[in-house]
């Protein structure tokens, strides 16, 4: 479903889960039971609630991060979004180096 989604951004509401749903051979019935309840809602929002609280504001969201030498203190960086290799080894050695 994930896969099927994301090939299908533009197809996201209501009655098109239910269809994309059929099209992947699922069980709507239990799909349509699924969405239409608020089961899953209190979960969904602590997510929220917790991203919100360290400024989590895209998915993937990765923090990076060192102690100070008696790790009372974090230094740190946040990167939004996939990242290539070489982002995450430049923001990886900066913080190194401004450990010394």
């Amino acid at each position: 479903m994930h896969d099927h989604l994301f090939a299908n951004q533009r197809e996201l509401a209501r009655p098109d889960l239910s269809k994309h749903a059929q099209t992947l051979g699922l069980d709507v019935a239990a799909f349509d039971k699924c969405l239409d309840t608020d089961k899953s809602a209190p979960r969904i929002r602590k997510d929220l609630a917790e991203a919100a609280k360290v400024q989590a504001t895209g998915t993937p969201t990765f923090f990076l991060g060192v102690t100070d030498s008696n790790g009372s203190e974090i230094k740190g960086t946040k990167m939004i979004g996939a990242q290539p290799y070489e982002s995450f080894k430049t923001a990886i050695e900066r913080l190194l180096t401004s450990q010394k």
